[in-house]
């Protein structure tokens, strides 16, 4: 029988200050950018379309859109799963500093592209780095930063992707040619090769490789399964009715109106963002004060809560739907920064990056191929109002998963100890 032993943490807290603050402001910026380049391809797409294809009738440019946006998130998914399990091989920082050269060179690419086949694969290839920077990101700062603020900066790192995502569209404003636009993908390049020189492997990952564990470092080994499986459903159901909420909140409210209700629909939209972002921003205090789990079921509770009250009691437009909408958001955003902190810490570190990697993102498969079938569902499900409840039930499910989960809140890598191995 043998077992496994718990990472030493002590060594984080001689990491300098100077070192955690340069880290941080990479992971920070690099997730800044990701969001941008998420989002740069909608934002530029009635351009992009014009000049390789000519003129499109709205439901055909919404077609082409649902299509693209699908493979960024499938390569997102698929990036966010193969990145972690690179990390887990050669070390975070390898494994970050390619994922951000990776969606910073396709990036790039991309503005060069003169045919679909080629744009196409390229958006893919961003996703697919973007995925991979999130993880592998989470995770370095998971095993580096010290436990007494682990949960704040977590948080406050939470919340860059969608802060990238907001500029995209100043982005577009300072720079109205699609292909410049995207040469933004120079920049993350740039941090990736000043980072070889700043950042350092992870102490944590280090020790773990010179004493390797047999047994344990198989994603559904007996003694991951369990959290893998949890992990999933927590990230994933929360994953689902946030995407569903956000991309159809514009048309749900204009079906309030009988006539075009532009002012409300992007009131409505800054409401939802600006509660997503000081959701995630205060995060990390809640944890403090709560308890990583309690925070959590407190996060489903309210969202399924303001679900129903938004989607199922307004069958008119009153300015009280804009309290809903930002409360609903703030604890969005809340879930989003517990998540990034729970998750890593449920796996022992020569797993910790895959397992984060495949929870995060196989929700985000299924959200993917929602995107190309928006039509047809919310037909069948009667109306964008319906349809988004319909959703966010999953709520539901995540609350039920928080029963079966333990609170991690000061411990470090609490799974890994006395985990037995199988083959012995």
């Amino acid at each position: 029988m043998s077992t496994l032993t718990i990472d030493q943490p002590a060594a984080t807290s001689k990491t300098s200050t100077a070192y955690l603050s340069a880290l941080f402001i990479i992971c920070f910026v690099s997730s800044v950018l990701g969001g941008s380049v998420s989002t740069l391809m909608s934002v530029y797409l009635p351009v992009v379309v014009k000049d390789l294809q000519g003129a499109l009738k709205p439901d055909e440019l919404n077609s082409v859109s649902g299509f693209i946006n699908a493979l960024f998130i499938f390569g997102w998914a698929i990036g966010g799963f193969t990145w972690g399990v690179i990390s887990d091989r050669i070390g975070r920082k390898k494994a970050l500093l390619c994922a951000i050269g990776c969606y910073g060179l396709f990036t790039v690419l991309t503005g060069f592209m003169p045919q679909w086949a080629g744009l196409v694969v390229c958006r893919f290839m961003s996703g697919f780095g973007v995925g991979g920077e999130l993880v592998v990101a989470f995770t370095l700062l998971s095993e580096v930063w010290p436990e007494k603020s682990k949960a704040i900066i977590t948080g406050i790192l939470s919340i860059a992707f969608p802060v990238g995502i907001f500029s995209a569209g100043a982005i577009n404003y300072v720079v109205p040619l699609w292909r410049e636009g995207f040469f933004i993908g120079v920049i993350p390049v740039t941090m990736a090769l000043i980072g070889a020189f700043v950042i350092k492997e992870s102490a944590v990952w280090v020790n773990h490789k010179q004493q390797p564990q047999a047994g344990a470092n198989k994603l559904f080994a007996p003694a991951n399964r369990r959290n893998v499986i949890l992990g999933s459903l927590m990230f994933g159901t929360m994953l689902i009715g946030l995407w569903a909420i956000f991309s159809w909140m514009p048309t749900w409210v204009q079906s309030l109106f009988t006539t075009d209700a532009p002012k409300q629909r992007g009131l409505s939209m800054m409401f939802l963002g600006m509660g997503g972002l000081a959701g995630g921003f205060f995060s990390g205090w809640l944890v403090n004060l709560m308890g990583l789990r309690k925070s959590m079921m407190l996060c489903f509770v309210v969202c399924t809560a303001l679900s129903f009250i938004l989607f199922k009691t307004n069958s008119t437009f009153s300015p009280i739907i804009y309290g809903e909408i930002a409360v609903m958001a703030l604890f969005f955003g809340a879930s989003q920064g517990v998540l990034s902190s729970y998750i890593p810490q449920l796996f022992h570190t020569g797993i910790r990056a895959t397992a984060t990697g495949f929870c995060f993102n196989v929700g985000r498969l299924f959200t993917a191929t929602a995107v190309l079938f928006i039509g047809v569902l919310v037909t069948t499900l009667g109306g964008y109002g319906n349809a988004i409840f319909i959703f966010s039930l999953v709520f539901v499910l995540g609350l039920i998963v928080m029963f079966f989960v333990k609170d991690k809140t000061g411990t470090a890598n609490v799974s890994e100890i006395n985990i037995l191995a199988d083959n012995n």
